[in-house]
């Protein structure tokens, strides 16, 4: 799926700092904690909530936010439609990244279970 080079440019340039108290007020709002935000965040990206913190700190936009994580291999089973957009066919990598996230915190917010949300491999 095609997006717009404005809109990859509007996500590339937004900061998680203004995204994360959303993300924060979403899933607190479904009874979910800020602590499973964080797990799942962790999971995607490989921050621990030290950096998170720094990140948020330093109003980093999302294309620094990317460039500086470590994305789960796994990060790519993550599927469906969120904004719009089905995950896996767009197209630019960055944005494809922060629809990743996007949809895992909503996978969270619906009560999902963690480890569905974490893709972890069935025993």
């Amino acid at each position: 799926m095609k997006t717009t080079p404005e809109h990859d440019a509007r996500i590339a340039k937004m900061t998680f700092a203004s995204v994360y108290p959303h993300y924060v007020t979403k899933v607190e709002g479904k009874g979910r904690t800020k602590e499973e935000l964080h797990q799942v965040i962790t999971w995607l990206t490989g921050f621990d909530d030290k950096k998170l913190q720094e990140l948020i700190d330093e109003k980093v936009t999302f294309e620094t936010f990317f460039v500086n994580s470590k994305l789960n291999p796994n990060a790519s089973l993550i599927k469906g439609v969120i904004c719009g957009y089905r995950i896996e066919e767009i197209e630019t990598p960055l944005t494809r990244q922060v629809r990743y996230l996007d949809k895992i915190v909503d996978e969270l917010a619906k009560g999902r279970k963690m480890e569905k949300i974490l893709r972890e491999p069935k025993n």
